[in-house]
């Protein structure tokens, strides 16, 4: 149901173009679906795993004081599974990003405020490039229908996730 959304998507922003045109910038912003699923992808596997902070003052956390100066980590994983902001936080659903999406700096895989990586907007252009000719070519099947994820130190696909290809007619 997921690949068949972002495939209507993606054939939408292709029967706009004549043959052979590029992407453009108004082409990607009209992904909005597809980028919705890549936003759930990094809060189920956030590229960044934390970072280490400082406490600027002392304060109190869950009934813990914390003192000025100490160091703190949070993490992003954490932070993206949180129900409070995430209900049933380990399903897959897209949705989560319509409209204004997530409260500010519960989702945070490329960091959040004066320390946000620059690279965040070429991140999305990327993703959004590669998800768009990935599926006007292909359709595929996971080979293993149940393989497990293991964390070492980042969530993967145990068997490395093997896929069957399936070429789509010359578009």
């Amino acid at each position: 149901h997921i690949y068949d959304e972002v495939y209507k998507e993606q054939m939408e922003v292709l029967s706009a173009k004549a043959p052979g045109d590029l992407l453009n910038w108004d082409d990607l912003q009209k992904m909005k679906y597809s980028w919705n699923v890549a936003q759930e992808v990094l809060r189920l596997a956030p590229p960044l795993q934390g970072a280490f902070r400082e406490a600027l003052s002392d304060f109190v956390f869950n009934g813990f004081t914390i003192p000025k100066g100490w160091k703190l980590y949070w993490s992003a994983n954490s932070t993206h599974k949180n129900a409070a902001y995430f209900p049933e936080p380990f399903k897959f659903d897209p949705t989560r990003f319509e409209g204004n999406g997530p409260a500010p700096y519960t989702f945070v895989p490329f960091g959040g405020g004066p320390r946000m990586c620059p690279g965040k907007e070429y991140a999305r252009l990327e993703i959004l490039v590669f998800m768009h000719n990935l599926v006007k070519r292909f359709k595929w099947e996971k080979v293993l229908p149940d393989e497990q994820i293991v964390v070492d130190p980042l969530p993967m696909p145990a068997k490395g996730l093997p896929v069957r290809l399936f070429p789509h007619p010359k578009t």
